[in-house]
């Protein structure tokens, strides 16, 4: 008689915005892609990583515990949070990870200017949720370093993004271009 085959289940799917913790992701920072040191305190909730993303309620909920924590911290703020509340932490915050939840989405642009110009807040910028390649070039310009891109959008094409425009009239955090649409 033979053995019998044995058959695994596939794995559960992650919930939306969560990764296989053995998965080695990737984004873009610095105009570069390069892998992703950061993890989201859902995907590693012991903080083996030591460098970890809390969501903006959990921060302001357990800030006290995590301020004496020696890895590195991020806070993940959402279009309603008010990233004023933010400012006495941004000393102990390497990275601010600001959502967009959809196509229509503009107060992280808002935010990321006042993280930059009022705070003065030198850590990463990071775009998270909706992030398509037509906002790139919009965003690095508000003050984002660091671009988690949506399911779907090709690498190659975002890169391009950042070269759409060579000249603009406002100053702004990035201070690199100044809007003279490429042919």
């Amino acid at each position: 008689m033979a053995a019998p085959k044995i058959v695994k289940a596939p794995p559960a799917p992650l919930p939306p915005g969560l990764r296989d913790r053995t998965e080695q992701k990737t984004i873009l920072r610095g105009r570069t892609l390069v892998p992703d040191d950061w993890r989201y305190i859902d995907e590693d909730p012991k903080g083996a990583n030591l460098a970890l993303i809390l969501p903006f309620a959990r921060w302001q909920a357990e800030r006290d515990q995590w301020w004496l924590w020696a890895g590195r911290l991020g806070v993940r703020v959402g279009p309603a949070d008010r990233i004023e509340a933010l400012e006495p932490d941004l000393k102990r915050l390497a990275l601010i990870a600001l959502e967009f939840t959809g196509p229509s989405e503009g107060r992280g642009y808002t935010k990321a200017r006042v993280l930059r110009e009022r705070y003065r807040f030198a850590g990463e910028i990071r775009a998270v949720g909706y992030v398509k390649r037509d906002q790139l070039f919009f965003l690095a310009r508000c003050g984002f370093d660091a671009f988690e891109l949506t399911a779907g959008v090709k690498i190659e094409e975002a890169l391009a993004a950042f070269q759409d425009f060579d000249t603009a009239y406002q100053s702004t955090p990035d201070n690199l271009l100044n809007l003279k649409r490429r042919s």
